[in-house]
């Protein structure tokens, strides 16, 4: 007789988020693109992510390092490297790293991952490494030390390049979002309380979603606010997605046992964000 439970119930993973630094107090027109003169400055945190299950270890996200962080004055808590160490993962056993976009805090440290696949959207190549990178405003939050890095990983036969939505593994897939960036890529995972979206920076912040007010670093604003309903869709409603630099995430999902700044994703929130509102 045919297990047809099995065939239809998806893997299921466990999603840790990785804190590595902290701006402390940073204006709020610089986290909104229609800012509130009654809201008081915020703190925006970095993270990397880790999916975690089936046998797999799959990092999201790569962070910045020591330089970056000296030229954009920036202080890292931790290099993302070593808050990987320090929750037990060896760099050099990770053989899948998906980059959501190439900013300079998400796609730093590439050369800390020798045995690893980096996936990335065609669009955010060709976007990093083309004409709209003439005008300093695009090109701002991108480093041309990880930019350059990634074509050297392509030319290294490690790069594998996703046109659009597409599977990565059974219950995680990658969702083209754009808008941020014009080839920004979300991460689908499922988990025991149901899809979760790691969002990046197709939403830095739940309030970008909750108040309809962008993040104003942007290159499309019509992809960025149709972004955040394909947010909500996939992961089933906003307690299942995950904002790419929100502080809420640290105070709403429950901390790692025996771990510093590290968070389980992928049980409930303390508090659903509908309390919050």
């Amino acid at each position: 007789m045919i297990d047809r439970l099995s065939e239809t119930v998806a893997p299921q993973y466990e999603i840790f988020a990785l804190r590595y630094a902290t701006m402390r107090n940073r204006a709020i027109f610089q986290n909104f693109m229609f800012p509130d003169p009654h809201e008081q400055a915020s703190d925006l945190d970095y993270f990397v992510w880790v999916i975690r299950g089936q046998g797999r270890t799959i990092l999201v996200d790569t962070g910045f390092g020591e330089i970056a962080a000296q030229e954009r004055s920036r202080a890292l808590t931790i290099h993302p490297v070593e808050a990987l160490r320090r929750f037990g993962i060896d760099p050099l056993t990770i053989e899948d790293v998906v980059v959501t976009h190439l900013h300079y805090d998400h796609a730093g440290n590439l050369d800390s991952f020798p045995n690893a696949r980096f996936h990335v959207q065609d669009r955010e190549v060709s976007y990093a490494t083309g004409r709209c990178m003439c005008h300093h405003a695009l090109r701002h939050p991108f480093s041309v030390t990880d930019v350059t890095a990634l074509v050297r990983h392509v030319y290294g036969g490690r790069v594998v390049f996703h046109d659009g939505d597409d599977d990565l593994a059974p219950g995680i897939s990658l969702h083209l979002i754009g808008g941020h960036s014009n080839g920004l890529q979300v991460v689908r995972v499922e988990t025991a309380r149901g899809p979760v979206v790691l969002a990046s920076d197709a939403a830095h912040f739940y309030d970008n979603i909750l108040k309809q007010n962008p993040f104003p670093i942007v290159s499309n604003i019509g992809d960025m606010c149709e972004g955040w309903a394909e947010l909500k869709r996939l992961a089933g409603g906003i307690d299942r997605v995950i904002p790419g630099h929100d502080p809420l995430v640290t105070a709403l999902y429950p901390p790692v046992p025996g771990q510093v700044d590290a968070f389980m994703l992928h049980e409930p929130p303390q508090r659903s964000l509908a309390e919050l509102v």
